[in-house]
């Protein structure tokens, strides 16, 4: 088997992670964990693996003008990223949840435009208004009966703010990107990112009921903390260092129907007029923004 294939299958996994933890999470939230102390947990059990994977690898000192951009990497790659998803994930259904972070490429393309002064071609612009339609139209009319979705309406709002920190945390942390050794970058970002999730999830974890979780959930944590954050990570870092960023960036498209598949076996979803008319819309804008972005870089 070749590089290639291997690193295809990789990121395969990777997606299929991505897309089972829609699912997987939302069973753990609100009724054993609520959102913001399961962040904690995640970022916490997530620091810890990376700090000790560190000590296997050659780490490079970060330089003190880094340090800005480090931090600002950190608040909105894992503080608001995660908090506004897991609360957002504890409000919404997975299928809304996983539609809505499909827009994180074209979340991407704005604020390249904002703030490195990235040029928007027609077309890009096109992608943009008719996929940001979709998330309007999910965030506002995409409520569901299903009982686990207890404020859809609010719920997707804040994962699609989580998409768009998303977004904003891959253009600030570009430069770094190109600098660092990967597992130099993940370990302060981890760090530095349990700062801002303390204060939001100390006492929803000092809550926690360790000895009335049944066994399935304790698992589902650690899936979250191991598969959803390492694994996820590491596989897709080597994806991108035998694939062109555009391939793996298809991958995206893939969460959505995997969480979909799994939610509707599991029966923790469903499927409306709504929910498809939006997910074509962001398809079909994420599908001309990065359309458009292939055909620049050849």
């Amino acid at each position: 088997m070749n590089q290639r294939t291997l690193a295809l299958i990789a990121v395969f996994i990777a997606t299929l992670i991505y897309g089972l933890n829609y699912t997987i999470a939302k069973e753990v939230m609100p009724i054993y964990v609520k959102p913001f102390g399961f962040i904690l947990i995640r970022v916490v059990g997530a620091t810890i693996i990376f700090w000790i994977l560190g000590l296997f690898f050659k780490i490079e000192k970060i330089e003190k003008s880094d340090y800005k951009t480090l931090l600002l990497a950190s608040f909105f790659g894992v503080g608001v990223n995660m908090l506004s998803f897991f609360k957002g994930l504890s409000l919404t259904t997975p299928i809304s949840a996983s539609v809505m972070m499909v827009t994180s490429p074209i979340m991407v393309l704005i604020f390249s435009s904002i703030l490195i002064r990235k040029a928007i071609g027609k077309q890009r612009i096109i992608g943009v208004i008719i996929g940001l339609m979709g998330t309007i139209l999910l965030i506002t009319y995409g409520n569901s009966s299903n009982t686990g979705a207890t404020n859809s309406n609010w719920g997707n709002f804040l994962v699609f703010i989580n998409a768009s920190s998303y977004g904003l945390y891959l253009v600030i942390s570009k430069k770094l990107v190109e600098k660092y050794q990967p597992i130099t970058l993940v370990k302060w970002l981890y760090l530095l990112g349990l700062i801002f999730v303390i204060p939001f999830g100390y006492n929803e974890l000092i809550e926690v009921d360790w000895q009335e979780m049944p066994t399935n959930i304790y698992f589902n944590i650690g899936f979250v903390v191991f598969f959803t954050t390492c694994v996820t990570y590491l596989f897709n870092l080597y994806g991108l260092s035998k694939l062109k960023p555009t391939t793996v960036s298809v991958f995206i498209y893939l969460q959505p129907v995997i969480a979909t598949i799994y939610a509707l076996i599991a029966g923790s979803d469903s499927l409306n007029p709504v929910k498809i008319s939006a997910t074509l819309l962001i398809f079909l804008g994420v599908y001309l923004v990065t359309k458009q972005v292939e055909k620049s870089t050849k």
